[in-house]
C-alpha cells in the first residue's frame, strides 16, 4: 500500500470532519465560479449585449463541438447563457449612474464573505484532524518503541528515535493540516473553473487538456526528486539529533577531557553531511516555481492565441469573453499553487515513510494475553541447559543452575563472563537460544510476560530516575500509592533522612536522572522503589560498585531490608557483598566453573580464590588511599 493511501486510512476515524471540510471546499469552488460569472453581468451593463456596437456574435453553442453535443445539453447551455446576458440589463439602475458597479460590488462582497466563512470551516476542520492525528501517531510510536526488545535500542540511538517521534510526526501534521488542506481547497477551484471554461467555450477548453500535461509533468518529476532529497535530509537530521543527545548527556565527560573543540568539529561535519540533501531540496524548491511559471505561460499564451483567432473569426461572444479569460487566470494560479504544495507534500511523505517504518516494527514477541499468568513464586528459579548468543558470539554455554525460593545467590567472575546476560534472561530482556528458564517449573516463555516482570525487582549500577518528585520516583509505575507506604519504603531504604532535608521533602523534583542527588542518594531511592514494588525475585547488579566505603556502609542496612524474604541474584565484584550470599556461583567464558559457599570456594584455591585475592589486595590499597576515590 502506498504511503499516501495509508495516511488516508489513518485519518479515517475523523471522516466526519473530513466530509464537512470537503463539502466546504466544494462550495468554495462553486463560489469562485460565481464570482467570475459576475464579469458577464458587468460587461453586459457597460456595453450592451455585445461589445461597443458590434453585431452580436454567434453563441458558443454554434461551435462544431457544441453541434456534436446532445441536444438537451445545448439547450441547457443556451438557456443559461441567455439568462446571463439578460441579467444585467434587466436591473433598472444598472445602466445609469454606475449602478452596475454598485450591484456587482455588493454581490462580490456577499459571495466573498460566504466564501471566507466556508474556507475557515474547511481549514479549521482539517487542521484539527492534523492535530489529532499527531497526537495518535506520537502515542502509537511511543508504544511501539517501548514494546521493542532490548537489542532494538542498541541499534537505534535515542536521538534518532526522538527525531522520528517529534520531527517526522510534526512534518506529517503539516502534510495533513497544511499541504492537504491547501490542495483540497485548490482542487475544487480547478474542477469548477475547468467546468466553467468548457461551459462557455467547449472547443477552446479542449486545449486545456493538451496544455495541462505541460504543468503536471514537472510537478511529478520534481516531486519525486524532492521526496528522495527530503528522505536523505531527514535521515541525516536524525543522525544529528542522536549525536547532539549523546554529547549533551555526556557533557561532564566532554568537559573533563577538554573535548569541546573536538565535539564542535564532529558536530560541524555532521551538519555538512546534512547540508548536501538540504541544498538539493532547496534547489528543487526554488526551481519548481520558475518551471511551472514558464510552462503555465506557454499554455496560457497558446490559449490566448486561440481566443484571438476565434475573435477574428467571429466565434466569440465578447459578453462572456472576460469571464472565460478570468477563469483561465484562476485555473492557472490554482495549478501553480498546487505545484508548490506538491513539493511540500513530497517532503512530508518522506517523513511518513520513516514513521511507517517504525510503526511496522513487530512488537516484542513476548506478551501473549492467551498465556496464563505466573502465580506467586513458591519453589524457585531454574536455568536448564541454557545457551545464549549475541549474534555469532556465544555468551552463555550450557548453564544449569537451580536457586531455591528465598535463597541469595552471588554471581562472580571476570568481566565478560556472562553474569549480567544470565540475569537478563530472567525478566526476558532476552530469550535463551537454547534451553529453558523456569520459575516453579514453568518455562518463562509459557507465562504472561507482564505477570513475570511484576514478580521481579531490579536495582542496577546505573540508577534510572526521572525528572519528577521523590515520591513519584519511589512509586514509579505503581499508580496511586498511599504516602505512608512511600515513607515506609524510604525508611527501609535508609533514605528518609536525606529526603526530609530536601527543600520540599518528598515533593522535591530531583532533576533529569536525579542529578540533584549524590550517587548514594540515588541508589537508596532505587532501593526504596524496589522495596515498594515488593517483588519476590530480586536482581542486584553491581549496586555498590560506584560507591565509596562510607556510602556503601550506609547502603548495607537498606540492602538487608530489601533482600529479606526474597530470592536474590547478586552481581558484585566486592567480596564484602559476596560473602553474605548463601551460595556463590563463579562464571568464566559463559560457563559455571565453581559453586559453593565462600569458605568452600576459598579452600579449593581455584578461580574464586584468585579473584578474592585480587580483590583483597585492591581493598587494602583502597583503604590506604591509593586506589578508590570517594564517590557521592
Amino acid at each position: 500500500m502506498s504511503d499516501t493511501l495509508r495516511l488516508v486510512r489513518m485519518v479515517r476515524p475523523y471522516s466526519g470532519r473530513l466530509a464537512a471540510s470537503a463539502l466546504c471546499t466544494l462550495l468554495v469552488g462553486a463560489l469562485s465560479v460565481l464570482l467570475v460569472s459576475l464579469t458577464i453581468s458587468l460587461t453586459g451593463a457597460l456595453g450592451g449585449q455585445t461589445a461597443a456596437g458590434a453585431a452580436p456574435a454567434p453563441a458558443p453553442s454554434s461551435s462544431r463541438f457544441a453541434a456534436a453535443a446532445p441536444a438537451p445539453l445545448n439547450a441547457l447551455r443556451g438557456d443559461l447563457l441567455a439568462h446571463l446576458r439578460r441579467w444585467a440589463p434587466q436591473i433598472p439602475p444598472i445602466r445609469e449612474g454606475g449602478g452596475a458597479f454598485v450591484a456587482v460590488g455588493l454581490w462580490v462582497l456577499c459571495l466573498t464573505t460566504l466564501k471566507g466563512v466556508l474556507e475557515f470551516l474547511s481549514d479549521y476542520n482539517l487542521r484539527l484532524v492534523g492535530l489529532r492525528l499527531t497526537f495518535d501517531l506520537r502515542a502509537r510510536l511511543h508504544d511501539t518503541v517501548l514494546r521493542q526488545p532490548v537489542q532494538f535500542f542498541w541499534q537505534h540511538p535515542t536521538g534518532s528515535l526522538m527525531s522520528r517521534i517529534t520531527g517526522d510526526v510534526m512534518r506529517l501534521q503539516k502534510v495533513v493540516a497544511g499541504d492537504l488542506a491547501e490542495m483540497l481547497r485548490l482542487a475544487p477551484i480547478l474542477i469548477f473553473q475547468v467546468a466553467w471554461a468548457f461551459f462557455l467555450y467547449p472547443d477552446l477548453s479542449f486545449l486545456i487538456l493538451i496544455v495541462v500535461p505541460l504543468i503536471v509533468w514537472p510537478i511529478v518529476r520534481f516531486g519525486r526528486k524532492m521526496k528522495s532529497a527530503s528522505r536523505k535530509s531527514q535521515e541525516r537530521s536524525a543522525e544529528l539529533s542522536a549525536m547532539l543527545q549523546e554529547t549533551l548527556s555526556g557533557v561532564r565527560v566532554v568537559k573533563a577531557f577538554g573535548a569541546e573543540q573536538f565535539e564542535g568539529g564532529r558536530f560541524r561535519r555532521a551538519l555538512a553531511r546534512l547540508l548536501e540533501p538540504d541544498r538539493k531540496a532547496l534547489k528543487l524548491g526554488a526551481l519548481t516555481p520558475a518551471v511551472i511559471e514558464l510552462s503555465g505561460a506557454l499554455a496560457l499564451a497558446a490559449l490566448l492565441m486561440a481566443v484571438g483567432w476565434k475573435v477574428r473569426s467571429g466565434g466569440i461572444d465578447l459578453l462572456t469573453l472576460p469571464g472565460f479569460v478570468i477563469g483561465l487566470g484562476y485555473l492557472f494560479a490554482a495549478a501553480k499553487s498546487l505545484a508548490r504544495q506538491n513539493n511540500s507534500l513530497q517532503q512530508g511523505m518522506a517523513a511518513a515513510r520513516r514513521v511507517f517504518q517504525l510503526l511496522d516494527l513487530p512488537p516484542e514477541p513476548l506478551e501473549d494475553p492467551a498465556l496464563p499468568p505466573l502465580p506467586p513464586v513458591r519453589e524457585g528459579v531454574e536455568f536448564a541447559a541454557v545457551h545464549f548468543a549475541y549474534g555469532r558470539r556465544e555468551a552463555l554455554r550450557g548453564i544449569d543452575l537451580s536457586v531455591r525460593a528465598g535463597e541469595m545467590v552471588a554471581l562472580v567472575g571476570p568481566s565478560g563472563a556472562g553474569k549480567t546476560t544470565l540475569v537478563n534472561l530472567l525478566p526476558r530482556f532476552f530469550d535463551p537460544t537454547a534451553g529453558e528458564v523456569r520459575i516453579d517449573g514453568r518455562d518463562t516463555r509459557r507465562v504472561r510476560l507482564s505477570s513475570l516482570r511484576a514478580q521481579i525487582g531490579l536495582v542496577g549500577q546505573e540508577v534510572v530516575l526521572f525528572d519528577d518528585t521523590v515520591r513519584r520516583n519511589i512509586a514509579y509505575a505503581l499508580g496511586e500509592v498511599p504516602q505512608e507506604a512511600v515513607q515506609r519504603a524510604a525508611r527501609a531504604a535508609c533514605a528518609e533522612e536525606f529526603i526530609l532535608a530536601l527543600p520540599a521533602g518528598y515533593d522535591t523534583r530531583i532533576g533529569e536522572g536525579g542529578q540533584l542527588l549524590s550517587a548514594g542518594q540515588r541508589q537508596r531511592l532505587s532501593i526504596a522503589r524496589a522495596i515498594l514494588k515488593d517483588a519476590p525475585i530480586l536482581i542486584l547488579d553491581e549496586v555498590t560498585s560506584a560507591l565509596d566505603a562510607q556510602s556503601e556502609a550506609l547502603l548495607s542496612a537498606a540492602l538487608e531490608n530489601l533482600m529479606r524474604g526474597r530470592t536474590v541474584f547478586v552481581i558484585a565484584h566486592r567480596m564484602s557483598t559476596v560473602r553474605r550470599a548463601d551460595r556463590i556461583v563463579v562464571l568464566e567464558a559463559g560457563r559455571i566453573v565453581e559453586s559453593g559457599t565462600h569458605a568452600e570456594l576459598m579452600a579449593r584455591g581455584r578461580l574464586y580464590h584468585r579473584l578474592h585475592q585480587l580483590q583483597f589486595r585492591d581493598d587494602a590499597a583502597g583503604a590506604a588511599g591509593q586506589v578508590r576515590p570517594a564517590v557521592g
